[in-house]
This record gives C-alpha cells, structure tokens and sequence, in this order.
C-alpha cells in the first residue's frame, strides 16, 4: 500500500503542483515554478529512501519550498486586503502542501507528531496535495470562470470541509465525518462546474479531460463519506488499502491531473 501511496505523493509534488502553479496568475508565482522542481525532486527522493539523516534533510528541502507558497498566499491577502471566495480557495490551496510537507519530514523521521501513526502521516501527505492543493485550486478556478451561488458554494465547502477534517484528525471521527460531508458536497459542485464546462468546451480533448475530473468524483466522494461514516456508525466501508487504490488513485488521476491538465489547455485556447 506504501508503494502506492509513494506513487501518488510522487505525482503531486512533481506534476501536480507545478501544473496548479501555472494557472495561479499572483506576483511571484511564475518564479516560483520555475524552481519548483529543484524542491520536489528531493522531496521525492526522500519518499524512497529509508528513514534517516538523509530522506529527513530531503523532506526538508521540500518543506521549505512549500512554505514558499504560503508566502505568496500572505503576500496576496496583504495586498488585496479582502477575503473572498476565490481567495480562500487559492489560499487554502497555496497553504495546505505545508502541511503535507510537515508530516513528511515526522514521517521520515519516524516521529509520531501529534500521535498519529506513521501511516497516518504518510497519508497525511496524499491527502492535503490532492484534497488540499489541486481540489481547492480547481475550486478557485471554477469560481474565477464562473458566476452563480454554486461556484461559490464549491469554492467556500471544499476549503471548510478540508479544514473540518483537519480539525476530525484532533478532535474525532464525528468532526472527520462532519468534515467529509462538507467536503463532499463542495466536490461534487466542483463536479457539476467542471462538467457544465465540459458541456461549452470546444476544444474536444479539452471535453474529455473535464468529463473525466467530473466523473470520478461522484464515486470518490461516496467512498469517502462511507469511510467517515463507517468509523462513527456501523456501516460497511473499504479496507485502507482498497481507499488508497480507488478513492486516491481515482482523485488523484482521474480528478487532479485530469482537471488540472483541461484547465491548461483552456488557458492555452483564451491565450
């Protein structure tokens, strides 16, 4: 299950994050990019090599490339000086690799931070690249694209349903469900965005692109609440390792890189 987590962990910080940056128009951005990979690619490393001095000076690397974005989150709240919708979204999805990045350096450590487990932190990682970083981004973009209570519903739900989960991992699994419920109702309107988009695309792999990210989650999403649910209530969920090779591969694939990858191309189109 670790080598799958790893591949996915790999593909956030490698592709991932470097694909959101680019659609991200704020002062420093674009340098930022540029350099991502010299960050990542230690980061990367660190995932497959065995917990130490070296992995841990390699995770580090990578942490403090991902303090860099939240340096371009307050830079941007200081000048704007007004939070809205769009701007959680981007904040949230500008923040949340740090907190990937910090339970990756405890993970290679071996330090169980805040107790949890060392699985726990190794998913942590997964976690807040896909539903923190690309799944608050492309709710920015989808609010940025598009007027309507829904989109702004979406880009307010999935920052709040992620920071609810967050605050799940400290306080129990009724907040973590209560979290997931949230989180899931922001996705599945990022869903409908992306696919009444798709609807106006013209460019067709652009169409399919957008079809895909949409699609998925209205599995994906299920499969995380009836995990949420079946640690609260008796109610029948997947195994971890099942979570891992569906729900995370599936968002990390089908919705992150997919979604990612059709925003660029629509950003290529207008330009």
């Amino acid at each position: 299950m670790l080598v799958l987590v790893h591949l996915v962990v790999s593909l956030g910080m490698v592709v991932i994050v470097p694909l959101g940056l680019a659609l991200v128009d704020l002062p420093g951005s674009t340098t930022v990019r540029r350099w991502w990979l010299v960050v990542a690619v230690p980061g990367v490393v660190s995932l497959w090599l065995d917990r130490g001095a070296l992995s841990i000076t390699l995770a580090s690397i990578y942490l403090a490339g991902t303090l860099a974005l939240g340096v371009l989150a307050a830079a941007d709240f200081l000048r704007r000086k007004r939070l809205r919708a769009r701007e959680i979204a981007l904040y949230t999805a500008l923040v949340t690799p740090s907190i990937a990045a910090l339970s990756l350096v405890a993970e290679r450590s071996s330090y169980e931070l805040f107790g949890f487990s060392l699985t726990v932190l190794s998913l942590t990682v997964a976690h807040f690249h896909f539903a923190g970083f690309a799944a608050a981004l492309i709710a920015c973009l989808v609010v940025g694209s598009a007027s309507g209570q829904a989109a702004t519903a979406a880009a307010i739900s999935v920052p709040l349903g992620t920071g609810i989960v967050l605050l799940g991992f400290f306080l129990g699994d009724p907040v973590e469900l209560l979290g997931a419920a949230v989180l899931t109702v922001g996705m599945w309107l990022v869903g409908w965005a992306l696919w009444r988009r798709s609807r106006e695309a013209a460019d067709r792999v652009g169409r399919v692109l957008l079809t895909a990210s949409a699609s998925v989650l209205v599995v994906t999403m299920l499969l995380a609440l009836s995990w949420a649910l079946g640690h609260v209530v008796d109610t029948p969920y997947l195994p971890l390792e099942w979570m891992v090779a569906t729900h995370g591969l599936a968002n990390a694939v089908g919705f992150a890189l997919c979604g990612l990858l059709a925003w660029q191309r629509l950003k290529e189109k207008v330009g």
